[in-house]
């Protein structure tokens, strides 16, 4: 864990994340009643017939169960996983085995409070939505189904009283990204465990939304640092975001502007003047600094058809759960182990002094060249230009 005089920067899992996941995301199918304008699955209306069986899924649940304590948090995802008839019982069987198991569904009309209620006797404690926009017309707008905003909304509120833990997604593209002020007073005033910023990654439907420039992007992970000590903030497929608290704690230390240091531009004074106006101060709790987990680093996806693949947006697979342990694919296959070793990263990530801690996106380096090692384009850090590098080589040792 790197720390600062102000408190830890940069977490790190606990246990070696080359032998145990901290996430195992399952696509549990590709069914969604949805339409959204960056779907990375595509989703279909109909179920695929190859998805895992309710005793397939049983089975990868044992597999995930067998890496061990503590166990991986198993999430069910889609599409949506709300088209599964078998979800809740595909919950109990993964909590009588041990394991946290959560759910991410759509904001469709399967989303009611009573089958909130029913994932909850069942074992869930955590889920999480899906908001693009502080009102319908941005949201509905990007997920093609009026009435998507309220639903989501309202589970959102029912989730919350039932005592479930919500995690808010939301996607980070030049069609959204002025939206972040607003979502922001909107995840600050309706509660929520985490609100994560996903940074695009350009695949499925999403190849032609609009993703933020690398300006851009450094500006909006600036910005959510600035949010952290009023709002539980992530990336997801925003690995810089590590380099960027490290940057901002170092020159807070120093008392060094970071506007001036860090070049931010015209979108961060945009968003931090917007977001000033709603006169928070300077906040309540303390922040919370991002976990170092990658792709094939502490994190793995299983398709709804059982193939293994280091991210859900890193379309290569590895193996198969159907034919070999999920445990030895993630431990010995060579996408995996490569992926862990930081040495083989190129590009700017290659000669990056923050490489280690952040290694940048593996699924966007692959969607933009075809190299899971090469550099992440949404990254427009030059390596070595940070004024202060005796405090991040002190920082990364510690």
């Amino acid at each position: 864990m790197q720390r600062s005089a102000h408190g830890p920067v940069v977490r790190t899992v606990r246990h070696d994340p080359a032998d145990r996941p901290l996430l195992v995301i399952w696509e549990a199918t590709r069914a969604c009643a949805l339409s959204c304008v960056h779907c990375r699955a595509e989703a279909q209306p109909l179920r695929h017939p190859r998805e895992l069986t309710t005793d397939e899924a049983t089975d990868l649940m044992a597999q995930v169960a067998s890496f061990g304590r503590p166990s991986p948090i198993f999430v069910i995802t889609g599409g949506d996983c709300f088209e599964r008839e078998d979800l809740a019982e595909l919950v109990r069987r993964g909590r009588e085995m041990g394991l946290a198991v959560a759910v991410s569904p759509s904001g469709t009309a399967k989303l009611d409070r009573a089958a909130l209620v029913r994932l909850q006797e069942a074992g869930v404690t955590a889920m999480s939505l899906s908001l693009d926009g502080a009102s319908a017309a941005v949201h509905d707008g990007f997920r093609r189904v009026p009435g998507t905003f309220d639903r989501t909304v309202q589970a959102w509120a029912t989730a919350r009283e039932l005592g479930l833990k919500v995690q808010v997604n939301s996607t980070m593209s030049s069609r959204t990204v002025h939206e972040l002020p607003d979502l922001a007073a909107l995840v600050r005033a309706q509660g929520a465990m985490t609100w994560s910023a996903f940074m695009l990654v350009p695949m499925g439907r999403g190849t032609d939304l609009g993703a933020l420039s690398a300006q851009q992007a450094e500006d909006v992970m600036n910005y959510l640092y600035d949010l952290g000590p009023h709002l539980p903030v992530k990336t997801t497929e925003g690995h810089h975001f590590r380099r960027v608290s490290l940057q901002r704690a170092v020159l807070a230390e120093r008392g060094v502007d970071h506007v001036a240091a860090l070049g931010l531009g015209e979108l961060y004074a945009e968003l931090t003047e917007r977001t000033a106006a709603f006169g928070w101060g300077e906040g309540d709790r303390r922040r919370r600094p991002p976990v170092n987990v990658n792709a094939g680093y502490g994190f793995v996806f299983v398709s709804h058809v059982g193939t293994v693949h280091p991210s859900g947006f890193l379309p290569v697979a590895a193996g198969d759960v159907r034919e070999q342990p999920l445990p030895d694919i993630y431990r010995t296959s060579a996408l995996f182990t490569g992926l862990r070793d930081s040495s083989r990263l190129t590009g700017r990530c290659g000669s990056c002094e923050f490489g280690r801690v952040c290694g940048g996106s593996r699924s966007r380096a692959y969607a933009s060249g075809g190299d899971v090692h090469g550099e992440d384009p949404l990254c427009g850090y030059v390596p070595g230009s940070f004024p202060f590098p005796e405090d991040v080589a002190q920082l990364l040792s510690a």
